[in-house]
């Protein structure tokens, strides 16, 4: 893959729809995606939103090769593939490599915390030197995954530096989820100019984020409000950026006030008219009738629409 088709824009963590009976629901999983791709957002599946961490091994590679044998364009993914058990990486980052993806978005190991800059070193580079072994090191794009709060295990910069010394071109980028503005612009300034791609983890900060020389963002709310966020993304530089951005973090506010994976989902269960999508797996829960009330007045407020989202029904 070339410097120039590197990926850059607006990528989301697919919600993954599920049946009845908690299986995922790939008929559902495929339409989602279909729809985000004529949207213009790339598919970060197996991500945070996605429940991904509520996915098997065997789950995942299914619902990815669904995906590929339905004619979704491998170069628009970008799978999540970090887990705890490293053969588990080494496995899903293969299967995804091999099919042409894009890339990767890599979590650490995220269970033992408290972990050295050398331990969390380790384990990317078990994962890079395997892959890169089985399929090729030009294949290879590695993009890691930077949520503090959630993994409890920070990337911090000394960390990243080494990585892109030690595998330069294969340590591509970030998702830089520690919602610090502050230190996005630090990847940024720091690693920029070394062909690292820095995404925000949000779209509440994209306007920020490219004017510091960002390349997009990754970001939950793309499941429901891709348009606007892809709008931005390529008018960044418009005179009336600030004011898009600010409508941008609007629509986020009102899916924040919930539980973000079920509050996405409510939306599009209403916006396709199929109760299905309000599925989540456990532990998570769907949101209760009240709060369904209160997010959809919110969002009647905001005018909030999904086109086309009628196709996403089962």
């Amino acid at each position: 893959m070339t410097q120039s088709a590197r990926p850059r824009g607006v990528f989301s963590p697919v919600l993954t729809p599920f049946t009845d009976g908690y299986a995922p629901d790939a008929r559902r999983f495929v339409r989602h995606c279909r729809w985000l791709i004529e949207q213009g957002v790339g598919l970060a599946v197996f991500g945070t939103n996605s429940e991904a961490n509520s996915l098997s091994l065997d789950e995942k590679r299914g619902l990815l090769d669904r995906l590929l044998d339905a004619g979704i364009p491998p170069d628009r993914l970008m799978p999540g593939t970090g887990a705890c058990a490293l053969p588990d990486a080494i496995a899903l980052t293969r299967h995804a490599v091999t099919a042409g993806c894009a890339g990767v978005l890599m979590l650490p190991p995220f269970y033992y915390k408290g972990v050295s800059d050398d331990g969390l070193f380790r384990a990317f580079a078990e994962v890079i030197e395997a892959v890169g072994e089985a399929v090729g090191d030009a294949r290879l794009r590695v993009y890691l995954y930077h949520i503090p709060a959630v993994s409890q295990v920070p990337l911090g910069l000394d960390l990243i530096d080494r990585l892109l010394t030690a595998y330069p071109g294969i340590v591509a980028g970030i998702k830089d989820s520690s919602g610090d503005l502050a230190n996005t612009r630090a990847m940024i300034e720091r690693f920029g100019a070394r062909g690292f791609d820095v995404f925000a983890g949000t779209e509440a900060i994209l306007l920020e984020t490219m004017r510091a020389g960002g390349a997009g963002c990754i970001t939950a709310t793309g499941n429901v409000n891709p348009a606007p966020i892809v709008d931005l993304y390529a008018n960044w530089q418009a005179a009336d950026a600030d004011a898009r951005q600010a409508a941008l973090n609007r629509t986020r506010a009102a899916f924040q006030q919930f539980p973000m994976i079920a509050a996405m989902k409510e939306a599009i269960a209403v916006q396709s008219a199929d109760g299905g999508w309000r599925t989540v797996r456990p532990p998570l829960t769907e949101l209760q009738e009240g709060q369904r009330a209160l997010l959809g007045q919110a969002l009647d407020a905001l005018g909030f629409a999904m086109p086309g989202a009628e196709r996403l029904a089962a």
